[in-house]
C-alpha cells in the first residue's frame, strides 16, 4: 500500500462539529487498518529485497553447475523470460518451461566400483547421480495456468550418448543439460528454458522452514532400511508433517503402484505446499527459506526470474494448477530385463498440445463419447448405497464403462472429478452431467482411466434432497 493511499490530515483548522465518539473510534480503527496494510506491503517488499540481497551476496551461488556453451545453449542461450520495471516486482513476459530434478545421492552412488550391500549408505549433499524426481513445469502467463508434468524415473527412452535406458540416468551421465535434452525429445521437441536441481535434504529443510505441511496420509506407511538409516513410520489420517516425515511420505515406495504411487504422493504434497505457502506470510519468510536451502540447490534461473515465477504462482487460482503424469504403462517383466514405464506417445502428444505449447489452450484431446469414457469411482463416504446410486446415475446418463476402484481414504466434503489423463474436457463433461463436484487436473485417481470420481459428502446431501418426502 503506497503512502498516498493513507488519508491526509487537514492542513488548516476546520469548523468545529459535534463529536460522534463512535464515528471517531471507527475512523481511528480505519486509519490503523490502512496503516497496517501499508506496513505489510512494505514488509513484503523489504523481505523480498532482503532475500535477493542475501542470495546475491552469499558465498555459495544458486548456480553450482559449470555448463559448457553447448550445454547452456540447451536452455535457450539465456533468452529473457521476465522483465523488471522500476517500483514493480519482476513479471513473466512469456510462457516458460522449467525442468525440476530431485536427487537422492548415497555414498555408494559416488563410488567408482560400488560393492552391493556393504554397510551403511549415508545421504550425501550432492546433485550428481540418478534423478529421483523429474518434473517439467510450465508457467503460462497467457492462460494464467501452471502445468506440472511428473515423469516417472523408470521411463524408457533414448538418452544421447548412453542409449535406450531409464530417463533418470541422464542426470548421472550429463547433468541438467542432458536431462533437458532427453525430456525435450521424449516430449516431441518441447523446449526447456531453465532448470532447478535439488537434493532431498533441501525438501526436508524447506518443509521445516515453512513450519511443516498439513496433508492427509491415505494409509499407514511402515518400512525400514538399516543400510540407509531409513525408517518410515507414518499413520493414516490428517496431520502436520515435519521435514523428516515429509521425506518419509515421499520416499515410501512399497505398495502395488511402486514409483507411480510415489508420484501420486508427490502431487499430493506439492498441492498442499502450494496452497499453504503461496501467501504474504510466506513471502515475508523468504530470506530464511532461501538461506536454509541454498546449499542444496542448483539452478540457472536469475534472481529476477525466480521472483517472477514465485509472484506468478502466488496469484494462481487452485483450479488453474494442473498436475499431470507422463502417459504410459508398466512393462511386461517377461519382455524386458528391467522394470520400465513405457511411454504412450499419443497421450504425450495430447498433453504437449494442450499444456506445453505457446498460446491459449488447444482442443487437442479427442472428444470422448460417454459410452466409451473410462470412469472410476473412489468412495470417501463409506456409503455403499451412495456409490451404487452414483453408478446408476452415470449409466443413465450414457456412461457405460464405469468401475468401482479402491476407496479414497480421505473424507471429502466436495466430490473431486479428477482428469486422470489430463483431459479436462472429459472431466468437465462428467461434472456437467452430475451437476456437482470440483474438477481437478491431477494424477491421483485410478490408473488407466479418463476420469476418476472421488465421492464426497455433497453427493450424500444431494441424494437426501432428492428423496421423496416421508422416506428415510
Amino acid at each position: 500500500m503506497s503512502a498516498q493511499n493513507i488519508p491526509n490530515q487537514p492542513s488548516s483548522p476546520q469548523p468545529s462539529l459535534p463529536i460522534n465518539r463512535n464515528k471517531s473510534k471507527s475512523t481511528t480503527r480505519g486509519h490503523w487498518m490502512w496503516l497496517g496494510l501499508g506496513l505489510t506491503g512494505v514488509a513484503m517488499l523489504s523481505a523480498t529485497a532482503g532475500a535477493l540481497l542475501a542470495v546475491s551476496l552469499s558465498s555459495t551461488p544458486l548456480m553450482q553447475s559449470r555448463l559448457s556453451p553447448e550445454e547452456a545453449a540447451v536452455f535457450g542461450s539465456g533468452e529473457r523470460i521476465s522483465t523488471s520495471m522500476s517500483m514493480r516486482m519482476p513479471e513473466l513476459t512469456r510462457p516458460v518451461n522449467i525442468l525440476l530434478l530431485g536427487t537422492k545421492v548415497l555414498t555408494s552412488d559416488l563410488e567408482k566400483n560400488p560393492q552391493p550391500n556393504v554397510g551403511y549408505q549415508a545421504l550425501v549433499n550432492s546433485l550428481d547421480g540418478l534423478a529421483d524426481t523429474m518434473l517439467l513445469v510450465r508457467f503460462n502467463p497467457e492462460t494464467k495456468k501452471l502445468a506440472v508434468l511428473s515423469i516417472p524415473r523408470d521411463t524408457r527412452t533414448l538418452v544421447e550418448g548412453v542409449g535406450v535406458t531409464k530417463i533418470n540416468e541422464a542426470n548421472y551421465y550429463g547433468g541438467p543439460a542432458l536431462s533437458a535434452k532427453a525430456i525435450g525429445e521424449l516430449m516431441g521437441g518441447v523446449a526447456v528454458d531453465r532448470y532447478v536441481r535439488v537434493n532431498v535434504q533441501a525438501v526436508e529443510k524447506l518443509v521445516d522452514a515453512l513450519g511443516g505441511v498439513e496433508i492427509h496420509v491415505l494409509k499407514d506407511m511402515k518400512y525400514k532400511d538399516d543400510s540407509q538409516h531409513l525408517y518410515i513410520d507414518l499413520k493414516a489420517g490428517k496431520q502436520r508433517l515435519n521435514g523428516n516425515q515429509a521425506l518419509q511420505f515421499l520416499r515410501f515406495r512399497y505398495d502395488e503402484l511402486g514409483d507411480i504411487g510415489r508420484i501420486q504422493r508427490q502431487q499430493i504434497l506439492m498441492r498442499a505446499l502450494m496452497e499453504q505457502t503461496l501467501n504474504p506470510a510466506t513471502i515475508v519468510r523468504l530470506p530464511k527459506i532461501v538461506s536454509v536451502i541454498q546449499e542444496h540447490i542448483d539452478t540457472n534461473l536469475t534472481i529476477e526470474e525466480l521472483v517472477a515465477l514465485v509472484g506468478f504462482a502466488s496469484e494462481l487460482q487452485r483450479s488453474n494448477v494442473q498436475m499431470l503424469m507422463l502417459p504410459g504403462e508398466f512393462s511386461d517383466p517377461k519382455q524386458y530385463q528391467a522394470s520400465y514405464w513405457l511411454p504412450d506417445f499419443n497421450g504425450i502428444d495430447a498433453i504437449k498440445s494442450q499444456h506445453f505449447e505457446t498460446g491459449t489452450d488447444n482442443e487437442s484431446y479427442k472428444v470422448i463419447e460417454p459410452r466409451t469414457m473410462r470412469v472410476a469411482i473412489q468412495d470417501s463416504t463409506n456409503s455403499e448405497t451412495a456409490v451404487n446410486d452414483l453408478v446408476n446415475s452415470l449409466q443413465t446418463s450414457g456412461y457405460r464403462n464405469v468401475v468401482i476402484a479402491k476407496p479414497w481414504n480421505e473424507p471429502l466434503k466436495v466430490t473431486r472429478i479428477v482428469a486422470q489423463s489430463g483431459n479436462m474436457e472429459a472431466a468437465n463433461a462428467v461434472r456437467d452431467s452430475l451437476g456437482f463436484g470440483e474438477v481437478r487436473v491431477e494424477s491421483t485417481g485410478a490408473l488407466r482411466t479418463d476420469v476418476t470420481i472421488q465421492v464426497g459428502e455433497d453427493w450424500l446431501e444431494q441424494q437426501n434432497q432428492n428423496k421423496p418426502a416421508g422416506t428415510w
